[in-house]
């Protein structure tokens, strides 16, 4: 079957199941099902050519079906993109999103301005690794300490910072985790002072915000989702306590949150002791993290 007849029936398939993206989703996991780029898929559809075996076509239609029970692309394909990276997910850890590559970025433009060399960085809240390997392996002589509070999770970033240092070998030595509660003021004490930045996306989904996309609701692990209270911020908060411990004078707090909580997170950084705080923006123009300065 040619490629666009296969590309146009998955597409269907996909609509009936309420994906918004049908034909996308279906071109990637017939590029995952045949081992090729996205483009060499575009390549055939233009062409009008076959694109895998019977072996591989079969592939794709399990693929397929479950995308269609809307179990999200990035666990079906077993990788997710993040920056430079391209990181390892499945069942049990957080999928990276694009906004936090802005909460990154931020944090990358904050160390650049002032001249940091050899930063030490902690990423909070650590899930599939991805704000913390992005900066291990974009900023050279950068130390990074990770915290993640689940085991399986923690799984997940051991997987990805092997995969990372296959890369970047150079940063073997320079990026450590530890499983623990990154609200707990005994996690990472003996640090407290001496942290440049510290850059995380902690849980904040609101409890009385469910998520109405089944691939989030049913099945982003919950422990990173919602934010601990009705509004989300409880844990946020704890958060900003433990980051102004570990900052050194100076240092900065890039923390994401939710669209609707920078005005109360940043009136609460500044009660706590921190000396400027502020809400950024995403790409898209929404409130999307608060930048810190203790």
């Amino acid at each position: 079957m040619a490629a666009a007849d296969v590309i146009r029936d998955a597409a269907v398939q996909l609509r009936e199941a309420g994906i918004e993206t049908p034909e996308h989703d279906a071109k990637l996991l017939l590029a995952e099902a045949a081992g090729v780029e996205l483009r060499d898929v575009d390549k055939a559809l233009l062409m009008g050519e076959e694109l895998g075996t019977a072996e591989r076509f079969a592939r794709f239609q399990s693929m397929l079906a479950r995308r269609a029970k809307r179990e999200p692309l990035q666990y079906i394909t077993g990788h997710a993109p993040f920056r430079y990276l391209d990181l390892k997910v499945g069942p049990g850890v957080f999928i990276p999103r694009p906004e936090t590559e802005t909460v990154v970025q931020a944090g990358l433009d904050w160390l650049t301005r002032n001249g940091m060399i050899h930063p030490r960085v902690v990423d909070l809240c650590a899930g599939s690794g991805a704000i913390g390997l992005s900066v291990v392996s974009e900023v050279p002589g950068s130390q990074v300490w990770a915290v993640e509070l689940s085991p399986n999770t923690a799984e997940w970033t051991r997987r990805n910072l092997a995969v990372t240092a296959k890369r970047y070998p150079s940063i073997a030595s320079n990026y450590q985790l530890e499983v623990a509660d990154a609200t707990s003021l005994a996690t990472l004490a003996q640090l407290d002072g001496t942290i440049d930045i510290v850059i995380t996306n902690p849980p904040y989904v609101p409890q009385t915000d469910i998520p109405e996309q089944p691939e989030v609701r049913d099945w982003d692990p919950e422990l990173a989702l919602y934010g601990g209270s009705a509004d989300g911020t409880l844990i946020p908060e704890r958060i900003i306590e433990r980051a102004y411990r570990l900052l050194k004078p100076g240092g900065v707090l890039v923390m994401e949150h939710d669209l609707t909580q920078g005005e109360r997170l940043v009136a609460y950084a500044k009660a706590i002791g921190f000396t400027a705080a502020h809400t950024g923006k995403d790409w898209t123009g929404r409130d999307r993290y608060l930048f810190a300065v203790s």
